[in-house]
């Protein structure tokens, strides 16, 4: 399985550098899907910050062709939460608790998280989570620390 962050879905729907690479992983084999926290921030970006249409965000995100969205119980709420208390810094890691509850997922699910944001990436790398480096909107890609 691969668990996208709100970055990739917004970049495919922006048709961002990232675009090609999330329409390939959503076509695979391997099933794809966001959080729950993950879908609630993609509606939030595309309606608040692009100026989509209520109606047409739901509807472009349903018709994606992803899996069932992943909840969060609490152990995963837990971890997510403790996740983020490590590694939040406001200016140098500033994760948000949905990237945090995508990471727990996809470490809890041994699955990949697909995602450009380089202090998720960091994260991950940090606590041995497997990703999918991905173009950011300016087409640079993230590469691990050594």
């Amino acid at each position: 399985m691969i668990i996208l962050d709100s970055f990739a879905v917004i970049a495919l729907f922006r048709d961002e550098p990232a675009a090609s690479q999330v329409r390939a992983l959503i076509g695979g084999e391997q099933g794809v899907a966001l959080s729950v926290l993950g879908v609630s921030e993609v509606l939030d970006q595309l309606i608040r910050v692009y100026g989509a249409d209520e109606d047409d965000a739901v509807l472009d995100l349903a018709q994606l062709g992803l899996q069932p969205a992943l909840g969060v119980d609490d152990t995963v709420a837990m971890h997510a939460g403790l996740l983020r208390a490590r590694h939040y810094h406001r200016t140098t890691r500033a994760v948000s608790l949905a990237d945090c509850v995508a990471a727990t997922l996809a470490r809890s699910r041994k699955a990949r998280l697909a995602t450009a944001d380089p202090h998720l990436l960091e994260l991950c790398q940090e606590e041995g989570i497997d990703v999918q480096a991905l173009p950011d909107s300016s087409g640079r890609m993230w590469s691990p620390m050594s």
